[in-house]
């Protein structure tokens, strides 16, 4: 852990200031301003590392309201990954930064007793969701289900074992989302797939990350190494392109070993699922900034749709949705007219229906987008090859 700090810097040091990065950077395409694009930061960062600058209220809303999508990286000539850099230029400020020490606080406390942080806020749902969304400290009011997606570690066996995967749950499925686990968990069985749900696995990390807590994420990435690490599987699968990037990117950075078996669903199904009967519907694809960036995932998505049946049509251009985690509390009105632009992008395209790869940009577009269906991969991989007669469509609003 100690060598990290030299290594990161020594990256800031090969940064040339050309500006590739900032052409790139959603938030300095909303804002215009130096010191909210890609490069500006990488410059207050270097200060800042070198001592030059102290941390200030002004220095923190410019380095917390990165959205980390990850653009600026594989923009960069001279490889710099902007993103480590803003996350351990947080840490250098988590402790001065006192507009979000509250959320740094709850997040501690849910991601290590996730569960009993669930019951409680499930039990208080209609005092606790609309307390914190006054108070600015969750973006809207999700509906919870009943009960999460994990109950205990479990092994599904199938009669005809074509391989053996483990799943990432990852929190937003197992608390927000868990009929999309439900429709993964069916997928692979059709597929013949047995699957393990193994016991011990906590929040990968990453809104630990986001808000510079680069110790707690360490402690729950270590934690889920061990757990994960000791799977005989063919791949780890998450339905999060953030869980996956996590796994497999940064575990590496956090505590020099990742997950090399962690992989999105739609590069998993790619070589299994073949072209099906036509849905007779037409579809656009949002490209989750992780999932396009950070693991270089494009075309494999809208290669299932099309074998899934669907026309596929193209969106103007494949934008940020402005969820960002973290980001969508601390700077709700860049999140919001981020989301605006993305969904009117997608709305443009005429398409019947929205799918992505990402529970939070679903958790984002829906809340703008109320005309058709958003929908997760699985979704409309589960409806495709498994569902198609036994129950109503999932594609009609």
């Amino acid at each position: 852990m100690e060598a990290q700090p030299r290594l990161y810097a020594d990256d800031l040091a090969m940064c040339v200031l050309c500006g590739g990065c900032k052409a790139v950077c959603p938030t300095y395409d909303e804002e215009l301003s130096e010191s909210m694009g890609a490069r500006g930061r990488v410059r207050l960062i270097r200060e800042l590392n070198a001592g030059r600058l102290r941390p200030s209220e002004e220095l923190n809303e410019r380095l917390f309201s990165c959205i980390l999508c990850g653009a600026c990286s594989g923009a960069c000539p001279l490889g710099v990954h902007i993103p480590e850099a803003i996350c351990k230029g947080r840490g250098m400020l988590s402790g001065s930064d006192k507009k979000r020490k509250h959320v740094r606080s709850l997040l501690k406390i849910a991601t290590r007793w996730p569960d009993p942080a669930f019951r409680a806020i499930r039990m208080a749902k209609h005092i606790v969701l609309p307390f914190l969304f006054r108070h600015g400290m969750i973006p809207f009011v999700p509906e919870l289900p009943d009960a999460p997606f994990r109950r205990s570690e479990q092994v599904l066996r199938v009669n005809r074992r074509r391989g053996r995967v483990a799943v990432f749950t990852g929190c937003s499925v197992n608390y927000v989302f868990p009929h999309f686990g439900e429709s993964l968990l069916n997928v692979l069985r059709r597929f013949g797939y047995e699957v393990i749900l193994p016991k011990g696995e906590t929040c990968c990390g990453a809104p630990l990350r986001n808000l510079g807590l680069e110790k707690e994420a360490a402690d729950r990435a270590l934690k889920n190494y061990r757990v994960f690490s000791r799977l005989k599987v063919d791949a780890i699968l998450s339905l999060c392109p953030t869980c996956t990037h996590s796994l497999r990117i940064d575990y590496p950075r956090l505590i020099g070993k990742g997950l090399d078996r962690a992989m999105d669903i739609s590069v998993f199904f790619a070589d299994i699922l073949d072209k099906t009967s036509s849905i007779m519907k037409s579809a656009v694809y949002h490209d989750p900034c992780h999932l396009r960036y950070n693991l270089s995932v494009r075309q494999e998505p809208r290669d299932i749709i099309k074998r899934a049946g669907l026309d596929l049509l193209s969106a103007d251009d494949s934008g940020c949705c402005g969820f960002g985690g973290p980001f969508s509390l601390s700077f709700k009105d860049l999140s919001v007219s981020l989301r605006k632009r993305q969904a009117e992008r997608l709305s443009n395209s005429g398409a019947d229906v929205v799918v992505t790869s990402c529970p939070g940009c679903i958790l984002q577009l829906g809340q703008e987008i109320t005309d058709r269906p958003v929908l997760h991969l699985i979704e409309l991989i589960e409806e495709a090859y498994c569902l198609r007669t036994e129950q109503p469509s999932l594609l009609v609003v």
